[in-house]
């Protein structure tokens, strides 16, 4: 198991080389989404219209955050149950999503997807979610606001600790 200090615009340069169990400080743009915003981006997606954010590239975080502290950049942000994403996660891999992050594993038809799309997926430790803020450097909702805590929000990383569950070459943690 090896450690990296990686930032999302290098995700998809570093799944080449990163394998299941490595740790990685990830930093950079990520953007929150979860069932409901997932939903909806479809829906945009079927109507043709455009996405609150480039799919190709980007870093996915399935959290929905809590409302931010006073002089907080952001309130607890842990990981929510992947597998809720399952249905979505494939076309959106296709699409170019370079990573995901949450808790928990994968359907097979995701775990394809990423091998197939030279993507990673990330998981941060659950129930850390306290914890999991203070690596956030920033936190502003850009579509879906009456979603409340599952709006689309865009994060900056600042070293948030993740462990490679799923790498680019099949290796899957959650398979023995």
């Amino acid at each position: 198991m090896s450690e990296y200090r990686i930032n999302t615009s290098e995700i998809k340069k570093a799944a080449e080389y990163l394998k299941a169990g490595d740790t990685v400080y990830l930093s950079g743009t990520v953007y929150t989404s979860r069932d409901a915003a997932h939903k909806r981006i479809f829906e945009l997606l079927k109507n043709g219209e455009k996405t609150p954010y480039d799919i190709d590239g980007a870093t996915v975080y399935y959290a929905g955050p809590t409302p931010t502290p006073e002089g907080l950049a952001i309130g607890s942000c842990g990981p929510t149950t992947s597998s809720r994403m399952d249905v979505y996660a494939p076309r959106m891999l296709d699409m170019g999503l370079a990573a995901m992050v949450g808790k928990g594993p994968r359907s097979k038809d995701v775990c394809d997807a990423i091998v197939r799309n030279g993507a990673v997926y990330f998981c941060a430790i659950g129930g850390a979610g306290a914890l999991a803020s203070k690596c956030i450097a920033s936190c502003e909702v850009i579509a879906f606001e009456d979603l409340g805590c599952e709006s689309v929000k865009k994060l900056e990383f600042n070293s948030f600790p993740l462990t490679v569950a799923i790498d680019a070459h099949g290796g899957n943690l959650f398979i023995k």
